[in-house]
Formats: structure tokens, C-alpha cells, sequence
């Protein structure tokens, strides 16, 4: 185990993602900083540094999170495992509603509450990609990053 990731695994780890945040869809190309590769099961949890345990955050997704596995399900009060990009489907727990992300299972609910993905300002960009169809998807002729 180590905490180490090459080049190549970072690329990787990019390219499946298409360059989107894995946990709210935010391209590369619209963050002034890079998004970052991280593991989903942090290495104090018994995660290993490999693809299967690898996603691609955009700077807040991943600062809120941490290594954090679970919180409260602000509906519930229970506590709730988080999204896991590797093991399960976006589209199971999460829907778009132009830029407002929707939790659609506890799961969905409590990442959103831990990693404040429809925090104010993070709307508001989402929104204005939305509203230039630039979110989720992008355009054709943006890069990939």
C-alpha cells in the first residue's frame, strides 16, 4: 500500500472521468485549479492506491470530503455511507435539474450535505454552464482536459 500515484495512474484516472468531478460533474476546464486524483476509500481506511479505488475531484468536492466514508442523511438523521464513484452509478443516487443536483437515495442526500455540492456559489456556476449547455456534458470542440 502506498500513497503514491504515477503519471500514468493519474491519466488514467482522468481519462475514465473524461475530465468531469466524478462527484459533481464539473469539468476540468472550468476550475481554475486542477482537479486532483484521490482515493474514494482513504489509505487509513484500508484503501489501496489503484484504479479501482481512484477518482478524479474537483478541488471542493474532495476538500469536503476528506477522508470521510459516511455522515448523516440531513432527511434521516442516519448515519449514511457516501457516494463511491467506483462502485456505484451516478445516476442511482443523483439527478440534475439544470445546475441543482438532486440526492435521490440517502446516499445521493448525504454527499451532498458533507461535500456542500449545491453550496451557493457552486450552484451559480453549474447554473451558468447549464444555461450555456456547457454542464454536464460538454460541447464537441472543448477539450477534454
Amino acid at each position: 500500500m502506498t500513497d503514491y500515484i504515477s503519471v500514468a495512474l493519474r491519466q488514467l484516472v482522468t481519462q475514465r472521468a473524461l475530465g468531469a468531478c466524478e462527484y459533481c460533474r464539473i469539468h476540468q476546464t472550468f476550475s481554475i485549479y486542477s482537479h486532483e486524483v484521490d482515493h474514494a476509500i482513504a489509505l487509513k481506511h484500508g484503501g489501496q492506491t489503484t484504479p479501482e479505488n481512484l477518482v478524479l475531484a474537483w478541488l471542493p468536492c474532495n476538500r469536503h470530503k476528506g477522508s470521510d466514508l459516511t455522515s448523516l442523511d440531513p432527511l434521516m438523521g442516519e448515519i449514511t455511507p457516501l457516494f463511491n464513484p467506483r462502485t456505484q452509478a451516478w445516476s442511482e443516487h443523483f439527478q440534475l435539474e439544470g445546475g441543482l443536483i438532486q440526492g435521490l437515495t440517502a446516499t445521493g442526500r448525504t454527499t451532498l450535505f458533507l461535500l456542500k455540492m449545491n453550496e451557493s456559489s457552486r450552484l451559480q456556476l453549474r447554473q451558468a454552464l447549464a444555461s450555456q449547455g456547457l454542464y454536464p456534458d460538454l460541447p464537441k470542440n472543448l477539450p477534454n482536459g
